[in-house]
């Protein structure tokens, strides 16, 4: 079987067993984003070389509170953990731009660990209830993700096809800028189909989502191969044949999802 056909195939699960868990009820979703969690957790400790279990018991707790309690009166929680996440983000960012290797002394991996990974994925299980009712709403969720899947097969097809300068040629050589380019377009198209079929929010915030989703995801996907670059590994498991690990599958999402949060945050208080 042809290495395209099992990607394919394993994308196609993957894809399944989220819309699934989506389209059944919020708890359903925190569910398999449990799961997909401890998976990706075990797989960025390797990568960090890190052994901890409490790190388990984190992910659990985080989830449990910041989903029962986001919307009561623990709001602050949720609002410092933001800007935490947020600030860990952009200085990975940093790392990833102006450091030749990301910074991994031992309080720098739990740090990363804590809010590069189990807080993202707390602000992925709580992107649907940013709408104007706060209650859950699956089909916000179902537009990031075609998002973030528009962005990451259109930059793949393209920068196969016709890429020819690379866009960070030291940490991942096969990413190109006209993959970039041809991602960011063509995600920008999609999020007018989703505003056409998605009766929640206007053009201008899909707009806006699609934008985040394809920089973010990019700086997400560069972030993981230079985890991976100096772990000395190509994927970072082996769960997702012609993917690598769930983590290699949902860096883009992961990093993407406080950003997309705090933008849709913003535009609710907003309006």
């Amino acid at each position: 079987m042809s290495e395209t056909i099992t990607r394919l195939i394993s994308g196609v699960v993957y894809a399944a067993l989220l819309l699934f868990a989506i389209f059944i009820s919020e708890y359903t979703f925190v569910v398999l984003i449990f799961l997909f969690g401890l998976i990706a957790l075990h797989e960025l400790q390797n990568l960090l070389q890190v052994k901890s279990y409490i790190t388990y018991f984190l992910l659990a707790a985080f989830l449990v509170f910041f989903n029962l309690y986001h919307y009561l009166e623990y709001d602050y929680l949720l609002k410092t953990l933001m800007i935490i996440t947020l600030i860990v983000n952009l200085l990975l960012i940093r790392d990833l731009l102006a450091i030749r290797k990301i910074p991994m002394f031992a309080q720098r991996k739990y740090l990363i660990i804590v809010f590069y990974l189990i807080s993202a994925l707390v602000f992925l299980t709580l992107i649907p209830y940013q709408n104007p009712d706060y209650i859950y709403e699956p089909k916000i969720l179902i537009g990031v993700f075609v998002l973030i899947w528009s962005n990451d097969s259109f930059a793949y097809l393209i920068g196969k096809s016709i890429g020819k300068r690379k866009l960070f040629e030291r940490i991942s050589p096969n990413k190109t800028v006209e993959g970039f380019l041809g991602g960011l377009i063509c995600t920008l198209l999609i999020s007018y189909g989703i505003f056409y079929i998605v009766d929640i929010f206007n053009f201008k915030i899909w707009l806006g989502i699609s934008i985040i989703t394809c920089i973010f995801g990019t700086f997400g996907d560069l972030i993981q191969s230079k985890l991976k670059r100096q772990a000395g590994v190509k994927d970072s498991g082996r769960l997702m044949p012609g993917h690598g690990g769930l983590l290699d599958r949902l860096d883009s999402i992961i990093f993407a999802s406080t950003f997309i949060y705090s933008f849709l945050a913003i535009v609710n208080n907003v309006s």
